[in-house]
């Protein structure tokens, strides 16, 4: 199945990344793949919207994915006895990992809106004041998850890695690579810190993160 797929990414594109660790999770490597550059991701080629009308990247075809968070569900779905097992047997532990799945989309969100909105509004249309109203949505959405943390002390839905680590841990590793200061956040750092070595995220770090240094970006929050 592997060797039918293939993936278009961006270096550093969290969507990208969830998938790139959940085909090593359920270890369906050997995938065909294009690495798009930073102008292919910012401009969209044809061939994206060819195979993808929302011309989003992390599209993968033979089965055409255009939503992370679906590819994933979908892959686990598929492949329930194959590779890591990412659904708790408890039902407990299975309602909990579905309330983080879903509440990642918010953080998703709110870290999109003040990135794009810092960054790719042009600087005459910005004002500060909206930029403090989303650094401080940011700010109370992170702190949330900082005491989701404490209570789990691991892993969000307990002790094992589940699909909700595949779709949370790349969000807190692009705020940590950004400046999100560890020491603010000490759960959510003991979080990032125990998974980035694990096989997986290691064998699919963004490799334009291992380019550049570490950024303050996130430092304010």
């Amino acid at each position: 199945m592997a060797k039918d797929m293939t993936l278009l990414w961006a270096s550093g594109s969290v969507p990208c990344w969830r998938v790139m660790i959940m085909l090593e999770e359920k270890q369906l490597q050997g995938y065909n793949h294009r690495q798009l550059s930073i102008e292919e991701f910012m401009n969209k080629p044809q061939e994206l919207f060819d195979i993808n009308q929302r011309g989003q990247v992390r599209t993968l075809h033979a089965v055409l994915h255009n939503s992370s968070s679906f590819f994933c569900s979908h892959q686990q779905n598929q492949y329930k006895s194959q590779g890591t097992k990412l659904i708790p047997d408890f039902p407990d532990a299975q309602a909990l990992m579905y309330q983080r799945m879903f509440e990642a989309v918010t953080l998703h969100q709110k870290i999109a809106d003040l990135v794009v909105y810092k960054y790719f509004v042009p600087e005459g249309e910005r004002h500060d004041s909206a930029v403090q109203r989303k650094i401080e949505a940011l700010t109370a959405e992170l702190k949330l998850w900082e005491g989701y943390l404490k209570i789990t002390d691991c892993c969000l839905a307990g002790q094992e890695f589940t699909l909700a680590d595949v779709l949370f841990f790349p969000l807190i590793a692009f705020l940590f690579h950004f400046g999100l200061s560890s020491e603010r956040y000490p759960a959510l750092a003991k979080y990032y810190n125990s998974l980035k070595d694990r096989p997986s995220i290691k064998a699919t770090w963004p490799p334009y993160w291992q380019k550049i240094p570490e950024m303050d970006t996130m430092k304010p929050i």
